[in-house]
């Protein structure tokens, strides 16, 4: 097996000279020469150039299809020409405008469109920063301290939301972890004897499908289902983790798919249209917790502040608001599904024509 891997490199590294030579640079700069944990392999990752559709290219000229899209933030494929036309047509206008656009109002209202739960939305720069506000949000709202979340559910890098992770946790002080409750991943008893016993749980935070963007499956939506059931009962917030499922299992995610209404619903990734982008939207009177009520005691040591240089960044607003229209009026959901529903069932016809057992 090894002499066989030790050819496959060989291979791979007689084929891709150019991406070689810029990881020479690359390694010496960044750490693992890359800028994203997942793009790290060895003896060294491809370096993309371009890409068009499904497709993209590397610097030595082979072409791939890109099946996870972008790290999944790119429904609409790669370069979609309305919104190359519409970001092109923004930066002549602006990049960065340090001002209210009238650009991110017709964002709010393409999510509140699709989102019907989302009464009350706030901008953010990326997934990470949606989760970590709607956890501080749930906290402020309820006056308790603990979330609840599952084991190996993924929620963002930020040191709450890696408890309970599989991924590397160093420089997470353990003391960070104390107000996080980490259960089995989808076990409902343990959810309500914990809900039961503790009166101190503001929020509950699950991903709609199951850990690792539905890699590990739950019984959907009767775990969906339980958990609003329980989470009403015993007055939790429920945030739903729609930033893999959000405008992709559906126009409007998860909930509509499976009929769930949570109290925040975090999204990111498709829903800037491939730019950086992210999201918390929801309940208004748990939203509000960011308003100004123009009373000192409230707006000085309550609320919940919320600044980010890039919240609603223009060039993301127009981008993440023509995506999210197209989907509204295109049948893109459907055609998702439907080559969804082709690639299993070939990978499995393949499976047993092989007799490989995973079907």
């Amino acid at each position: 097996m090894e002499g066989f891997m030790s050819s496959i490199d060989s291979e791979y590294i007689r084929k891709h000279p150019k991406s070689a030579k810029i990881f020479e640079k690359s390694a010496v700069m960044f750490p693992d020469g890359v800028t994203h944990d997942t793009r790290f392999m060895t003896p060294f990752p491809i370096y993309v150039s371009n890409a068009l559709g499904p497709l993209k290219w590397d610097h030595d000229g082979f072409e791939y299809v890109d099946y996870v899209s972008g790290h999944g933030a790119l429904l609409l494929g790669h370069s979609h020409p309305a919104i190359v036309d519409a970001v092109t047509d923004q930066i002549k206008k602006g990049t960065h405008l340090g001002a209210n656009t009238e650009l991110e109002v017709r964002w709010g209202n393409a999510v509140k469109n699709l989102i019907p739960s989302i009464e009350k939305i706030r901008f953010h720069s990326s997934g990470t920063e949606a989760t970590m506000m709607a956890m501080r949000l749930a906290r402020a709202y309820t006056g308790k301290n603990k979330i609840v979340k599952f084991q190996d559910h993924f929620h963002g890098w930020h040191d709450y939301a890696l408890a309970g992770s599989d991924g590397a946790t160093g420089g997470i002080p353990k003391s960070t972890w104390d107000s996080m409750i980490v259960l089995p991943s989808g076990d409902m008893d343990a959810l309500e004897d914990t809900l039961s016993r503790d009166n101190d749980i503001a929020a509950i935070i699950t991903e709609p499908t199951g850990a690792h963007m539905g890699q590990n499956p739950l019984q959907v939506p009767e775990y969906l289902e339980k958990i609003r059931e329980i989470t009403d009962l015993y007055g939790v917030v429920f945030i739903l983790d729609e930033v893999v499922t959000g405008f992709r299992l559906s126009r409007g995610g998860a909930q509509e798919r499976f009929n769930i209404k949570p109290d925040l619903t975090t999204m990111a990734k498709i829903l800037a249209g491939g730019l950086p982008g992210g999201a918390v939207g929801g309940k208004a009177e748990i939203v509000d917790m960011i308003q100004h009520r123009g009373e000192p005691e409230w707006d000085n040591q309550k609320r919940v502040s919320h600044n980010g240089t890039f919240n609603a960044n223009p060039l993301c607003a127009i981008a993440g608001s023509i995506c999210l229209e197209l989907i509204a009026k295109e049948p893109i959901n459907e055609m998702a599904d439907l080559m969804a529903n082709k690639l299993r069932d070939g990978l499995n016809e393949t499976l047993i024509k092989m007799e490989v057992p995973g079907v």
